[in-house]
């Protein structure tokens, strides 16, 4: 009787070991097939952008010919666009964040708020681009301005904002709020002297991946009106503007080939702008995470 059992039980082990090993290679392969994707588009990427990209390339304006065209109106229109976007939707979203998590009773009410905070982070960005359509452009009367894409932006990546800044918020341990109130502070000094400097560093590195997101986004700037071309940086909020993939856009859909190459530089620029700031952000978060 014990042999038997001694030998079913071997059998089980057996075949969970196998069926370990099955999973094991089967997550490999899975992680070897998004692996060499990537390797692909980097190469076809670099391969077809590396021969355009100089410093004229990032010092001159849109031209009529590939070997002509620069892209410092999509860079600095980007920038701007940026530095609209980073203030108002931080501001915003740690705002959001901290009622959420520190004021706002914990009820169906507050629960019902989180829910849609966090299924608009999963909205498609055409969504957006026609809500910025319909108030930005259209009711506030904005136009087809650099303040009008911004505002579009910041709506895009708020709700990210405001997850990220929850959970950073969240994971301060209460024992500090509570020695801060031992020792007689207010419920705003204790946010502002213990539980934000404790959660910037989760806070900045939820903004940077959002804007990184934001920064590479084409849908909702081409339904707000971003330029496809433009000769000019923009000089005031009302001004026209064009994005770096709004750009990259204008060039890809053009039928000569060599436009693919210029495009492939465009692309070259925007990657390495995009893992700089997700390097900024890993690096943040390395440096503070075991702060407490």
């Amino acid at each position: 009787m014990a042999s038997k059992e001694a030998a079913s039980t071997s059998k089980r082990i057996k075949g969970r070991v196998t069926l370990n090993k099955g999973l094991k290679y089967l997550f490999l392969l899975a992680t070897l097939v998004g692996l060499v994707f990537l390797a692909l588009l980097i190469y076809r990427v670099l391969s077809q952008g590396i021969g355009y990209l100089n410093f004229d390339f990032l010092t001159n304006f849109p031209a009529p010919f590939p070997e002509e065209a620069g892209f410092l109106a999509g860079i600095m229109g980007s920038v701007f666009l940026m530095l609209l976007v980073a203030p108002i939707a931080i501001i915003l979203g740690v705002s959001t964040a901290l009622y959420l998590e520190e004021y706002a009773a914990k009820n169906r009410f507050t629960r019902f708020i989180q829910v849609n905070v966090q299924n608009l982070a999963g909205v498609p960005s055409i969504v957006f681009g026609l809500l910025g359509l319909t108030f930005f452009v259209y009711l506030f009367g904005l136009g087809y301005t650099l303040i009008a894409g911004a505002l579009t932006m910041s709506l895009l990546i708020l709700p990210v904002i405001v997850v990220a800044s929850q959970e950073a918020i969240r994971s301060v341990p209460n024992e500090l709020r509570e020695a801060s109130t031992g020792m007689g502070a207010s419920k705003w000094q204790t946010i502002w002297t213990i539980v934000l400097p404790a959660a910037v560093p989760g806070i900045l590195t939820g903004s940077i991946l959002a804007l990184s997101r934001a920064i590479g986004e084409t849908a909702p700037l081409i339904v707000v009106g971003a330029a496809t071309t433009i000769y000019a940086i923009p000089d005031s909020l009302l001004a026209n503007y064009t994005a770096m993939p709004i750009q990259i856009f204008s060039w890809i859909v053009r039928p000569q080939p060599e436009w693919q190459f210029v495009a492939g530089a465009g692309i070259i620029v925007l990657l390495v702008i995009l893992l700089a700031m997700n390097a900024i952000a890993v690096w943040i978060r390395n440096k503070f995470q075991h702060r407490y």
